[in-house]
């Protein structure tokens, strides 16, 4: 898998605990991101879809709540390690700044 965009990320992420439903997804997804990530239901059910198609993640239940179907996600083993490669390859990518000790520190006015 490419590169994950960000809502895509959030999205496996928010699953990592156990099966959500959509809406609790888009929830968990705004708190971890620190509400960078904040998407509507049908950027979320698009991506879902798109998801399942790729094997990243499986409906697991379905309930009728208030006369509408509610499907329940979780990760799947696929999703599981496709996160984890994500986050090790940012963390490689954070690594090309934070490793560095710059002579002075970001922001800082080198004397004239």
């Amino acid at each position: 898998m490419s590169t994950m965009r960000e809502p895509t990320y959030f999205t496996l992420a928010a699953l990592m605990d156990g099966p959500l439903h959509g809406y609790a997804v888009i929830k968990r997804a705004e708190e971890l991101s620190g509400g960078q990530v904040r998407m509507a239901a049908g950027t979320l059910y698009a991506a879902l879809d798109r998801l399942s198609a790729e094997g990243l993640v499986q409906v697991v239940d379905e309930q009728v709540v208030n006369g509408r179907a509610r499907r329940y996600y979780e990760l799947t083993a696929a999703g599981a390690t496709a996160l984890e490669a994500e986050a090790e390859r940012m963390t490689r990518a954070a690594r090309v700044v934070t490793s560095r000790r710059p002579a002075l520190g970001f922001g800082e006015v080198r004397p004239a």
